[in-house]
Protein backbone atom coordinates (compact mmCIF):
# COMPACT_ATOMS: atom_id res chain seq x y z
CA UNK A 1 0.00 0.00 0.00
CA UNK A 2 1.44 3.56 -1.49
CA UNK A 3 -0.75 5.27 1.59
CA UNK A 4 1.23 6.41 4.68
CA UNK A 5 4.57 3.96 2.97
CA UNK A 6 6.71 7.23 2.90
CA UNK A 7 8.41 9.31 0.52
CA UNK A 8 10.79 8.13 -2.30
CA UNK A 9 11.77 9.88 -5.22
CA UNK A 10 14.02 7.04 -6.69
CA UNK A 11 16.97 8.40 -6.61
CA UNK A 12 16.01 11.15 -8.88
CA UNK A 13 14.19 14.61 -8.11
CA UNK A 14 10.48 13.49 -8.82
CA UNK A 15 9.54 14.36 -12.69
CA UNK A 16 7.55 13.07 -14.77
CA UNK A 17 9.82 10.95 -17.33
CA UNK A 18 9.66 11.97 -21.19
CA UNK A 19 8.73 7.83 -21.84
CA UNK A 20 5.65 8.93 -20.02
CA UNK A 21 5.26 12.12 -21.95
CA UNK A 22 5.76 9.91 -24.84
CA UNK A 23 3.06 7.57 -24.04
CA UNK A 24 0.34 9.75 -22.56
CA UNK A 25 -0.85 10.94 -26.23
CA UNK A 26 -4.75 10.10 -25.70
CA UNK A 27 -5.93 12.52 -28.25
CA UNK A 28 -8.14 10.28 -30.07
CA UNK A 29 -10.34 9.69 -26.92
CA UNK A 30 -11.51 13.53 -27.67
CA UNK A 31 -14.54 13.96 -30.50
CA UNK A 32 -14.40 16.26 -32.91
CA UNK A 33 -18.30 17.09 -31.85
CA UNK A 34 -19.85 17.30 -28.47
CA UNK A 35 -23.53 15.86 -28.10
CA UNK A 36 -25.53 17.73 -25.70
CA UNK A 37 -28.43 16.16 -24.46
CA UNK A 38 -31.33 16.79 -21.86
CA UNK A 39 -30.45 14.69 -18.51
CA UNK A 40 -34.49 14.70 -17.79
CA UNK A 41 -35.48 12.76 -21.38
CA UNK A 42 -32.17 12.01 -23.08
CA UNK A 43 -33.43 14.11 -26.08
CA UNK A 44 -30.72 15.95 -28.23
CA UNK A 45 -30.40 19.37 -27.30
CA UNK A 46 -27.75 20.07 -29.79
CA UNK A 47 -24.10 19.17 -31.07
CA UNK A 48 -21.29 21.56 -30.33
CA UNK A 49 -18.12 21.35 -32.20
CA UNK A 50 -15.11 20.44 -29.73
CA UNK A 51 -12.73 23.28 -30.46
CA UNK A 52 -15.81 25.84 -29.61
CA UNK A 53 -16.00 24.22 -26.17
CA UNK A 54 -12.49 24.67 -25.17
CA UNK A 55 -10.49 27.08 -22.36
CA UNK A 56 -12.34 30.57 -23.02
CA UNK A 57 -15.14 29.32 -24.86
CA UNK A 58 -16.17 26.68 -22.19
CA UNK A 59 -18.22 29.83 -20.53
CA UNK A 60 -20.20 29.85 -23.57
CA UNK A 61 -22.33 26.06 -23.10
CA UNK A 62 -23.44 27.67 -19.56
CA UNK A 63 -24.31 31.00 -21.04
CA UNK A 64 -25.89 29.76 -23.57
CA UNK A 65 -28.15 28.33 -21.57
CA UNK A 66 -27.66 24.70 -21.06
CA UNK A 67 -28.44 23.41 -17.78
CA UNK A 68 -24.49 21.77 -16.35
CA UNK A 69 -26.67 19.16 -15.29
CA UNK A 70 -27.64 18.24 -19.14
CA UNK A 71 -23.16 18.78 -19.74
CA UNK A 72 -22.39 16.57 -17.05
CA UNK A 73 -25.15 13.97 -18.52
CA UNK A 74 -24.14 14.56 -21.99
CA UNK A 75 -20.24 13.73 -20.72
CA UNK A 76 -21.22 10.81 -18.58
CA UNK A 77 -23.18 8.94 -21.61
CA UNK A 78 -20.57 9.73 -24.05
CA UNK A 79 -18.02 7.07 -24.91
CA UNK A 80 -14.71 7.86 -25.46
CA UNK A 81 -12.80 7.76 -29.07
CA UNK A 82 -10.58 4.35 -29.67
CA UNK A 83 -7.00 5.14 -28.70
CA UNK A 84 -5.81 3.97 -32.48
CA UNK A 85 -4.60 5.03 -35.56
CA UNK A 86 -7.38 6.94 -38.07
CA UNK A 87 -8.60 8.37 -35.09
CA UNK A 88 -7.10 11.47 -34.24
CA UNK A 89 -9.32 14.36 -33.56
CA UNK A 90 -9.56 16.64 -36.97
CA UNK A 91 -9.49 19.91 -35.00
CA UNK A 92 -6.70 19.01 -33.75
CA UNK A 93 -4.98 18.83 -37.17
CA UNK A 94 -5.67 22.73 -37.64
CA UNK A 95 -5.67 23.85 -33.88
CA UNK A 96 -5.54 27.79 -33.65
CA UNK A 97 -3.15 28.58 -30.35
CA UNK A 98 -3.15 31.53 -28.95
CA UNK A 99 0.21 32.48 -26.94
CA UNK A 100 -0.05 34.80 -23.47
CA UNK A 101 0.55 37.83 -25.96
CA UNK A 102 -2.29 37.36 -27.70
CA UNK A 103 -0.55 36.06 -31.44
CA UNK A 104 -2.38 33.30 -33.18
CA UNK A 105 -0.68 30.36 -34.89
CA UNK A 106 -2.31 27.13 -36.50
CA UNK A 107 -0.75 24.19 -35.01
CA UNK A 108 -0.68 20.64 -36.62
CA UNK A 109 -0.87 18.43 -33.35
CA UNK A 110 -0.56 15.16 -34.69
CA UNK A 111 2.42 16.01 -36.61
CA UNK A 112 3.72 17.84 -33.57
CA UNK A 113 3.60 14.77 -31.03
CA UNK A 114 5.43 12.92 -33.16
CA UNK A 115 8.40 15.42 -33.94
CA UNK A 116 8.51 15.70 -29.91
CA UNK A 117 9.24 12.60 -29.34
CA UNK A 118 12.33 12.36 -32.12
CA UNK A 119 13.43 15.56 -30.48
CA UNK A 120 13.73 14.70 -27.48
CA UNK A 121 15.63 11.85 -27.91
CA UNK A 122 12.73 9.32 -27.08
CA UNK A 123 13.02 5.70 -28.83
CA UNK A 124 11.60 4.45 -31.55
CA UNK A 125 8.94 1.97 -31.37
CA UNK A 126 10.90 -1.71 -31.01
CA UNK A 127 14.00 -0.09 -29.08
CA UNK A 128 11.10 1.46 -26.69
CA UNK A 129 10.25 -2.36 -26.35
CA UNK A 130 13.56 -3.87 -25.89
CA UNK A 131 13.89 -1.43 -23.12
CA UNK A 132 10.84 -2.28 -21.42
CA UNK A 133 12.22 -6.21 -21.93
CA UNK A 134 9.37 -6.44 -24.50
CA UNK A 135 10.54 -8.43 -27.62
CA UNK A 136 10.14 -6.12 -31.10
CA UNK A 137 7.88 -6.53 -33.76
CA UNK A 138 9.88 -8.26 -36.73
CA UNK A 139 7.28 -7.21 -39.63
CA UNK A 140 4.38 -4.34 -40.10
CA UNK A 141 1.76 -6.97 -40.52
CA UNK A 142 2.84 -8.74 -36.21
CA UNK A 143 2.85 -4.89 -35.58
CA UNK A 144 -1.25 -4.84 -36.68
CA UNK A 145 -3.47 -6.93 -37.96
CA UNK A 146 -5.31 -4.35 -39.93
CA UNK A 147 -3.67 -5.25 -43.53
CA UNK A 148 -4.83 -2.07 -44.75
CA UNK A 149 -2.71 -0.04 -42.13
CA UNK A 150 0.26 -2.22 -42.25
CA UNK A 151 0.61 -1.71 -46.15
CA UNK A 152 0.79 2.22 -45.12
CA UNK A 153 2.99 1.88 -42.00
CA UNK A 154 5.92 -0.24 -44.62
CA UNK A 155 5.12 1.95 -47.17
CA UNK A 156 5.30 5.70 -44.50
CA UNK A 157 8.68 3.90 -42.88
CA UNK A 158 9.97 2.53 -45.92
CA UNK A 159 9.67 -0.90 -45.32
CA UNK A 160 11.98 -0.19 -42.29
CA UNK A 161 10.14 -1.67 -39.16
CA UNK A 162 12.77 -0.45 -36.64
CA UNK A 163 11.77 3.50 -37.57
CA UNK A 164 8.04 3.28 -36.72
CA UNK A 165 8.16 6.30 -33.82
CA UNK A 166 6.85 5.38 -30.55
CA UNK A 167 3.53 6.93 -30.58
CA UNK A 168 2.59 5.42 -33.80
CA UNK A 169 3.43 1.97 -32.70
CA UNK A 170 1.96 2.14 -29.51
CA UNK A 171 -1.57 3.43 -31.63
CA UNK A 172 -1.19 0.48 -34.32
CA UNK A 173 -0.49 -2.25 -31.31
CA UNK A 174 -3.98 -3.75 -30.37
CA UNK A 175 -4.97 -3.27 -26.91
CA UNK A 176 -5.21 -6.28 -24.53
CA UNK A 177 -8.47 -7.44 -24.10
CA UNK A 178 -10.69 -4.46 -21.85
CA UNK A 179 -7.63 -2.09 -22.10
CA UNK A 180 -8.12 1.18 -23.69
CA UNK A 181 -4.34 1.78 -24.82
CA UNK A 182 -1.91 -0.72 -25.77
CA UNK A 183 -0.12 -3.17 -23.12
CA UNK A 184 3.42 -1.45 -24.04
CA UNK A 185 1.97 2.44 -22.73
CA UNK A 186 0.51 0.57 -19.88
CA UNK A 187 3.69 -0.42 -18.71
CA UNK A 188 5.05 3.32 -18.55
CA UNK A 189 1.70 3.99 -17.06
CA UNK A 190 1.53 1.77 -14.11
CA UNK A 191 5.43 2.27 -12.90
CA UNK A 192 4.74 6.15 -13.39
CA UNK A 193 1.46 5.90 -11.96
CA UNK A 194 2.68 4.26 -8.28
CA UNK A 195 6.11 6.99 -8.40
CA UNK A 196 4.03 9.91 -8.73
CA UNK A 197 1.91 8.60 -5.38
CA UNK A 198 5.49 7.69 -3.76
CA UNK A 199 7.01 11.24 -4.71
CA UNK A 200 3.85 13.25 -2.75
CA UNK A 201 4.68 13.45 0.46
CA UNK A 202 0.88 14.19 1.17
CA UNK A 203 -0.04 10.72 0.40
CA UNK A 204 2.75 8.58 0.98
CA UNK A 205 4.60 9.97 4.19
CA UNK A 206 1.78 12.90 5.81
CA UNK A 207 -1.73 10.73 4.73
CA UNK A 208 -1.81 10.95 8.59
CA UNK A 209 -4.93 12.43 10.87
CA UNK A 210 -2.21 14.83 12.30
CA UNK A 211 -1.81 16.43 8.91
CA UNK A 212 -5.60 15.62 7.91
CA UNK A 213 -7.55 15.52 11.17
CA UNK A 214 -9.96 12.54 11.18
CA UNK A 215 -12.65 14.45 9.62
CA UNK A 216 -10.44 14.75 6.92
CA UNK A 217 -9.11 11.21 6.41
CA UNK A 218 -13.12 10.36 6.39
CA UNK A 219 -14.16 12.55 3.52
CA UNK A 220 -11.33 11.38 1.36
CA UNK A 221 -11.76 7.76 2.21
CA UNK A 222 -15.40 8.17 1.75
CA UNK A 223 -16.32 10.33 -0.81
CA UNK A 224 -15.11 9.72 -5.09
CA UNK A 225 -16.28 11.49 -7.71
CA UNK A 226 -19.69 9.79 -7.97
CA UNK A 227 -20.49 11.15 -4.61
CA UNK A 228 -19.26 14.32 -5.33
CA UNK A 229 -21.42 14.70 -8.40
CA UNK A 230 -24.70 13.27 -6.59
CA UNK A 231 -23.89 15.57 -3.89
CA UNK A 232 -23.82 18.75 -5.95
CA UNK A 233 -26.36 18.10 -8.39
CA UNK A 234 -28.86 15.12 -7.14
CA UNK A 235 -30.93 15.09 -10.30
CA UNK A 236 -27.84 13.02 -11.61
CA UNK A 237 -28.37 9.84 -8.72
CA UNK A 238 -30.54 7.95 -11.04
CA UNK A 239 -27.54 7.74 -13.78
CA UNK A 240 -24.87 7.60 -10.96
CA UNK A 241 -26.72 5.74 -7.83
CA UNK A 242 -25.35 2.08 -9.16
CA UNK A 243 -22.37 2.98 -10.63
CA UNK A 244 -18.82 1.61 -9.36
CA UNK A 245 -16.59 4.31 -10.86
CA UNK A 246 -18.10 7.93 -12.42
CA UNK A 247 -15.55 7.61 -15.42
CA UNK A 248 -17.47 4.50 -17.15
CA UNK A 249 -20.02 5.30 -19.20
CA UNK A 250 -23.47 5.77 -17.29
CA UNK A 251 -26.60 4.31 -18.49
CA UNK A 252 -28.77 6.72 -20.49
CA UNK A 253 -32.33 7.91 -19.57
CA UNK A 254 -34.92 5.77 -20.94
Amino acid sequence: MIPGSGVNHHAVPFALTEEFVAVYRMHPLIPDELEIRSHTSDALIGTVPTEDALARNANRLISDGTRIQDLFYSFGVSHPGAVTLRNFPQFLRRFLKTDADGRQTYVDLATVDVLRDRERGVPRYNQFRRLLHKPPVRTFEELTPNKVWARELRDVYNDDIERVDAMVGMYAEPPPEGFGFSDTAFRIFILMASRRLKSDRFFAADFTPEVYTRVGLEWINDNNMRSVLIRHYPELTPFLQHQRNAFAPWPRRT
